[in-house]
């Protein structure tokens, strides 16, 4: 069952401290928010699923990405993007304390929030199952409808030629073929993984055979 007084806490948290940074081009920051809330409504999905406690997920997917609200530059803690988790964790572990969770339930999710990035923290914890968790809802959220229109949209695809395209479309099919295969922390996010990368392979085999019947009548 969720603790809606704590997520309310962390939400009031989460904005306050991204509509406080400075550093956000006019789209960003309604970006980061959407980004954040569907990696906590996937991470309370897997939760709620796996049996995790379902509070410590949403918060921890909450957080996840909380560096985003220091500005970049050379002043920034974090200059580099892969370090973003690791410095996620530091801002969230005393926002956690003052929640009052345990202690060791603050390590779990700090350690999450760190590693979820490139697999690295800079302190010691255990790479529990609830803790690999936080980033596999972060990476489910990177194939969904939503993603598929800015991926498209970002590579400017419409505006490549005929040849640009397929190669496009042929290089992203052989790389969801590998990210598939990619191992999960749990079967719960094992299914919904597969089941993101199945439709984006599924739409970019159908983008493929339309692109090759655009030049030649086919066999």
């Amino acid at each position: 069952m969720l603790d809606h007084e704590l997520i309310k806490k962390t939400e009031g948290f989460l904005k306050q401290k991204f509509e406080h940074a400075t550093d956000f081009e006019q789209d960003d920051l309604p970006y980061r928010i959407e980004h954040t809330y569907r990696v906590a409504n996937i991470g309370k999905e897997i939760a709620r699923k796996e049996g995790f406690d379902e509070t410590e997920m949403v918060i921890a997917c909450l957080l996840h990405d909380i560096s985003y609200c220091e500005a970049e530059g050379e002043d920034r803690i974090w200059p580099d993007w892969k370090d973003h988790g690791r410095r996620a964790a530091e801002i969230s572990r005393p926002f956690l304390q003052e929640l009052g969770l345990p202690e060791d339930r603050i390590d779990d999710i700090c350690y999450g929030i760190a590693i979820h990035v490139d697999d690295e923290a800079d302190f010691a914890g255990e790479r529990t199952a609830f803790a690999v968790s936080i980033g596999d809802a972060d990476n489910i959220d990177r194939f969904d409808a939503y993603r598929l229109h800015e991926m498209l949209n970002k590579s400017a695809f419409l505006n490549m030629n005929y040849e640009e395209k397929l190669d496009f479309v042929q290089k992203r099919l052989g790389r969801f073929h590998e990210l598939r295969e990619m191992p999960t922390a749990t079967k719960t996010a094992d299914e919904m993984w597969k089941s993101r990368l199945d439709f984006f392979i599924v739409f970019f085999e159908k983008l493929k055979d339309q692109l090759e019947r655009s030049r030649s009548i086919t066999e």
